[in-house]
């Protein structure tokens, strides 16, 4: 069984500090858009594809996670399964 001790909990400072990166990155980005010496049209498209691309990173990084949280737990699920053949064979093995 999973018990919060085998979780990795990360520490409060580093997700401060990962979250002001973030919005310190996506505002230069919209800064720097903003600032460009180009017609509005260009500007507007590229904060959307700037938009569509932190927002597809987002879905794809919490997509991977999740899909390697699964691969995780079935494999324990596994061994657990093994683990109790053995024990059980061992029983019998023993009588």
């Amino acid at each position: 069984m999973i018990s919060e001790q085998n979780i990795q909990q990360d520490s409060a400072s580093w997700i401060f500090f990962v979250k002001v990166c973030f919005a310190i990155s996506v505002g230069a980005l919209g800064f720097g858009i903003f600032m460009l010496p180009v017609d509005i049209w260009m500007k507007g498209y590229l904060m959307m594809g700037s938009l569509f691309t932190v927002g597809s990173t987002i879905t794809m990084s919490k997509t991977l996670r999740d899909q390697h949280e699964a691969q995780k737990l079935i494999h324990k699920i596994s061994n657990a399964k093994t683990e109790k053949i053995l024990k059980e064979f061992e029983m019998n093995g023993a009588q």
